[in-house]
């Protein structure tokens, strides 16, 4: 299994609105393309901090659902316009699982 752990910086004040956003489109969205969603998850430390797992069966099937899902109508013509410029960085780190847990 490949994993990306996501960690976002989002803009002061607008972490609610990000996370209320999230779980109501992106998640769900994420799952019609069959991206395995866990999280989110707030840091208890940092107010402007979001951390989220995306999982996929794969690099090549990563490859695949990511092209799917960020050039498909929803992201690019609603969410990406409302939630990028919320964003003021953000870390991706690949993982792949084990062969115990693979």
């Amino acid at each position: 299994m490949i994993v990306e752990v996501r960690t976002y910086r989002i803009t002061p004040g607008r972490r609610a609105e990000f996370v209320e956003i999230f779980e109501k489109r992106v998640v769900p969205l994420h799952r019609e393309y069959g991206i395995a969603v866990l999280g989110p998850f707030l840091d208890t430390e940092n107010p402007h901090r979001f951390i989220w797992l995306r999982g996929f069966p794969s690099l090549a099937e990563r490859d695949r659902m990511k092209a799917a899902f960020y050039g498909g109508d929803v992201f690019r013509n609603e969410l990406e316009g409302i939630l990028i410029p919320m964003l003021e960085s953000y870390d991706v780190t690949l993982c792949q699982s084990t062969d115990l847990f693979g």
